[in-house]
C-alpha cells in the first residue's frame, strides 16, 4: 500500500476527532454558560430591595454657637443572603425654618475607589437581621437663622430626610450595585 495514502488517511482521522472533541466541548460549555446565565438571573429576581426606616433624630446639645444633632436609620435586609451596604448619604432640613433648603446632611460609610481598599467603611448586614447607623453632625450658629435656632432651643424642630443608600450583595465584586431612595418627616 502506498504510505502517502495512509499518512492521508491517519490525518483526516485525527482532523474529524480533533473536530468531535471540539464541537462536543464547546456545546457543553455553552450549556454550563446558559446555565449560569439563568441561575444569576433568578438570582437577581429574587433579591428583595433593603427597608430603611428613620430611627430617631435628636439634639444631643445646644448652646448659643452650636447644635450637635444625632440622626439614627434602621436598614433592614428581608433577604436570606448577606448584603454589603457601602454608603448611605442624607440631607437634613427643618421645614418649619425652610422646606428647601438644606440645613445639614451627611455619609455614613464610603465607596470603594478603584482597587479594593484596605479598612473600607462598609458595613456588612447579615440575612434577615437589622441595622442601626448614626450619624452627628454639628451645626454653626452664624446668627443669619433665628428662627431655627429658636425651635433648636425649644426642641419643637420638624424635621426632613431624603438619601440614598448603595449596597450589593455579600462581596464587592458579586452583583450589581443597588440603590435605594428614601425621604422621612418627622
Amino acid at each position: 500500500m502506498n504510505p502517502k495514502i495512509l499518512v492521508f488517511v491517519a490525518v483526516i482521522a485525527l482532523a474529524a476527532a480533533l473536530s468531535g472533541i471540539l464541537l462536543s466541548n464547546s456545546s457543553q460549555n455553552v450549556s454550563t454558560s446558559e446555565k449560569n446565565i439563568t441561575q444569576e438571573t433568578s438570582t437577581r429576581q429574587q433579591i428583595q430591595p433593603i427597608t430603611i426606616e428613620l430611627n430617631d433624630i435628636s439634639i444631643l446639645d445646644i448652646s448659643k454657637r452650636s447644635a450637635v444633632i444625632e440622626t439614627s436609620f434602621k436598614i433592614s435586609n428581608s433577604n436570606p443572603n448577606s448584603i454589603i451596604i457601602q454608603v448611605m448619604d442624607y440631607q437634613l432640613f427643618e421645614t418649619g425654618f425652610s422646606n428647601e433648603k438644606q440645613i445639614s446632611g451627611g455619609q455614613i460609610g464610603s465607596r470603594p475607589e478603584g482597587m479594593v481598599e484596605f479598612g473600607s467603611n462598609y458595613y456588612t448586614l447579615l440575612g434577615n437581621s437589622s441595622i442601626i447607623l448614626k450619624d452627628k453632625i454639628e451645626l454653626k450658629n452664624t446668627g443669619n437663622t433665628p428662627e431655627l435656632w429658636i425651635a433648636l432651643e425649644n426642641n419643637t424642630t420638624k424635621w426632613r430626610v431624603t438619601g440614598d443608600v448603595f449596597y450589593n450583595l455579600s462581596s464587592m465584586t458579586s452583583g450589581q450595585e443597588n440603590e435605594v431612595h428614601f425621604e422621612f418627616v418627622k
